[in-house]
C-alpha cells in the first residue's frame, strides 16, 4: 500500500495492490451500489478447450454478482437434401442431443462450483440463432462466448458463431479468445 499527498487540493491518494485489496475487502460487505447488475449469464459451449475457457471466465462473474450460469449447447444437423441419403437424420439428431446432454451435465458438474446457481440447456438449430434466442428468452444480462479466431478462408467458409452472436444479441457479449492472456 502506498499513500501519497497530492499537491493540488491537499488530498491523499491511496494506491492498493492485490494483497491490500484482499485484506481490506475480506471483512467488509459488498458495496450496496454496483454499476452492473448481472443475474443471468449465458455461456455457449461446444466442449472445446476454448469454450471451457469462456466458462472459466463466467464463474468469477457469477460468484461476484450472485448470478446464475446457464450453459447452452446447440446441436446442428444441416439438412441439405441429397447429401444425407440413407441416413436417418431424426435418429442422428436425437443421438447428438443425448450426447450433448451428457457432456453438458458433466461439464457443469466439474467446472461450476456448487455455490454458483446453474442450469443447462440443449437447443437444436443454427448455433448463433439458438444462442441469441435463448438469451432473449432467459433475459440474459451477459453472454460469455469463446471464439476460435479463425481467419481467412476458414472464416469465410465456416463463418463465426461468435461474430453473429455479437451482432444479433440484445445484451452485452464478452468474447474470449483462444490465445489471449488470462485476466482472472
Amino acid at each position: 500500500m502506498k499513500i501519497k499527498a497530492t499537491q493540488k487540493n491537499r488530498k491523499v491518494v491511496v494506491e492498493l495492490d492485490r494483497k491490500d485489496t484482499a485484506t481490506i475487502s475480506a471483512g467488509t460487505a459488498r458495496p450496496a451500489h454496483s454499476l452492473f447488475k448481472l443475474k443471468q449469464i449465458l455461456v455457449p459451449v461446444d466442449f472445446s478447450e476454448c469454450s471451457k475457457k469462456a466458462l472459466r471466465y463466467a464463474v468469477p462473474f457469477a460468484k461476484e454478482f450472485e448470478a446464475t450460469i446457464t450453459l447452452i449447447s446447440v446441436v446442428y444437423v444441416p439438412y441439405h437434401g441429397s447429401d444425407f441419403e440413407g441416413i436417418n437424420l431424426p435418429l442422428l439428431e436425437a443421438e447428438m442431443r443425448e450426447t450433448a446432454t451428457k457432456q453438458i451435465e458433466a461439464l457443469a458438474g466439474t467446472e461450476i462450483p456448487a455455490e454458483v446457481p446453474r442450469r443447462t440447456l440443449i437447443r437444436v438449430g443454427r448455433p448463433f440463432h439458438e444462442i441469441t434466442e435463448a438469451a432473449a428468452e432467459l433475459e440474459t444480462d451477459l453472454i460469455i462466448l469463446a471464439t476460435h479466431g479463425r481467419t481467412g478462408l476458414k472464416h469465410m467458409l465456416l463463418g463465426s458463431t461468435a461474430e453473429n452472436v455479437m451482432r444479433h444479441a440484445k445484451c452485452p457479449v464478452l468474447i474470449v479468445r483462444e490465445q489471449e492472456h488470462e485476466f482472472i
